[in-house]
């Protein structure tokens, strides 16, 4: 028998709850799982809580590292109908920890990350006092280059985890095991960009398997602070001022290269 691990909306839901917080998460799962990443297995899932198998930790070693970044590299390349499209057979409301998170599809990635992914946290952000009005103009400026396609590729749309900070990156004695993810159509480049962002240990192993399996496109290591637009975003409206100023320098960063 799995041994359990339940999250309740006591814990883990977002004031008030929602109906489909869990769902969204065990669906995001089954997707992710569906492209072969490893993932924690869905037990049981109702509206008031989820059971995943429970996990053994272990240390973080290179060979899992690498065998993470080809396994993930993989996952991205099963793809998604278009960019925001949600995991196949959920219609729901989607989630990014706590916050609600777009389900709207587009064709261009630089229209749908702009118009879906960042702005929607800006106001939230601004009213919270952690992002300032000039560092806002900035992310505007930004988004409105993005949106108009000056980093948009021919990379089709990939399946992604959505929420890939270190936290949901669990070393097992099997390998790396994903959690909690926010599951949508988007650029393979984005999950990349949040390891990076928060700190994932052995992310140059991880690269390596990634790049070893499917080659990133040149010149993506300019691209990372355009994709950390979104995760720092989402921080910003309801995680501390910090976020806010890390966000209006990566939107700087942005102007600087594209403007």
């Amino acid at each position: 028998m799995s041994r359990v691990f339940r999250k309740t909306l006591r814990g883990s839901g977002p004031p008030g709850g929602h109906p489909d917080f869990f769902a969204a998460e065990a669906a995001g799962l089954r997707w992710l799982a569906d492209a072969g990443a490893p993932v924690a297995k869905v037990l049981a899932v109702s509206e008031d809580a989820i059971e995943l198998e429970k996990l053994d930790t272990a240390r973080p070693d290179r060979a899992a590292a690498r065998a993470f970044g080809a396994v993930l590299a993989s996952m991205h390349d099963a793809g998604a109908p278009r960019f925001g499209s949600p995991p196949t057979g959920f219609d729901g409301q989607l989630f990014i920890g706590r916050r609600p998170l777009s389900s709207v599809e587009y064709d261009s990635w630089g229209e749908f990350y702009a118009r879906e992914r960042v702005e929607p946290y800006l106001r939230p952000a601004l009213e919270a006092g952690n992002l300032t009005a000039s560092d806002a103009d900035a992310v505007h400026a930004a988004c409105e280059l993005v949106a108009n396609g000056a980093l948009d590729d021919a990379e089709p749309a990939a399946r992604i985890h959505g929420d890939l900070w270190n936290g949901n990156v669990m070393w097992t004695p099997a390998g790396v095991v994903l959690i909690d993810p926010a599951a949508h159509g988007g650029h393979r480049e984005t999950d990349l960009a949040m390891l990076a962002l928060f700190g994932c240990p052995l992310l140059d192993e991880i690269l390596i398997g990634y790049q070893e399996t499917h080659p990133l496109v040149p010149g993506w290591e300019g691209r990372v602070e355009a994709h950390q637009l979104h995760p720092l975003a989402v921080h910003a409206a309801g995680h501390g001022p910090g976020y806010g100023t890390a966000l209006g320098r990566a939107a700087r960063s942005v102007l600087d290269a594209y403007a």
